[in-house]
């Protein structure tokens, strides 16, 4: 996995969603030998991963291509090997490790409910996040009211899909994963501990 530190913020992750499937499809064929340019032209021509326009396909293929390359062999070879639920963290995971804001959040907001023991993220707790950071970082400051919307719901989106949690009402239920014992393994090798810390949010 590259574990290039993310300096910078980035509002990029509003126009992605878990995709989970897709990012399936893309690994199998890559496991299946192909380059990146052959697995490309399979995407397109047969439109792998269902979109209804080619531009989607082809936008899609580069969000997904992205997680896939920021994966080493041996993450690749676990994920193929996985059951579902860590499949899931695993591409989850591949799109934390990209994004200094959302890694500030699982850190500081969803790891911190988890050790203080309580049960769910309100709406004004992600709000309150995003007040803070915009006071910390020019950058976040200039960011409009809807693009933070679409940030908090991309994060809430990418965190159910991964079973982080759970929606109840305008609440958010914690459900931090007990995570598979290669994986944990795998980030703790891999100088990842932070991470898995704030994944499962343990102290």
């Amino acid at each position: 996995m590259d574990t290039r530190r993310i300096d910078h913020y980035s509002a990029g992750i509003m126009s992605e969603s878990p995709w989970f499937s897709e990012f399936r499809k893309l690994v199998q064929l890559y496991q299946s030998g192909l380059s990146p340019k052959e697995v490309r032209t399979r995407c397109i021509e047969e439109n792998i991963f269902g979109m209804k326009t080619e531009r989607r396909v082809i936008s899609t293929f580069q969000y997904l291509n992205r997680r896939f390359q920021s994966m080493d062999d041996q993450l690749v070879n676990l994920f193929c090997n996985s059951d579902l639920a860590t499949q899931k963290l695993i591409n989850f995971i591949a799109v934390v490790c990209g994004d200094r804001l959302f890694f500030e959040f699982l850190n500081e907001v969803y790891r911190e409910k988890c050790i203080l023991g309580f049960d769910a993220i309100e709406v004004s707790d992600i709000n309150a996040f995003f007040r803070n950071k915009s006071v910390e970082s020019e950058e976040l400051a200039a960011w409009k009211e809807t693009t933070f919307d679409k940030v908090r719901a991309s994060f809430t989106n990418f965190m159910l899909d991964a079973n982080l949690l759970q929606k109840e009402g305008k609440r958010f239920l914690l459900t931090p994963p007990i995570m598979d014992i290669a994986l944990e393994r795998y980030l703790e090798y891999n100088g990842k501990e932070s991470l898995l810390k704030a994944v499962t949010g343990v102290r």
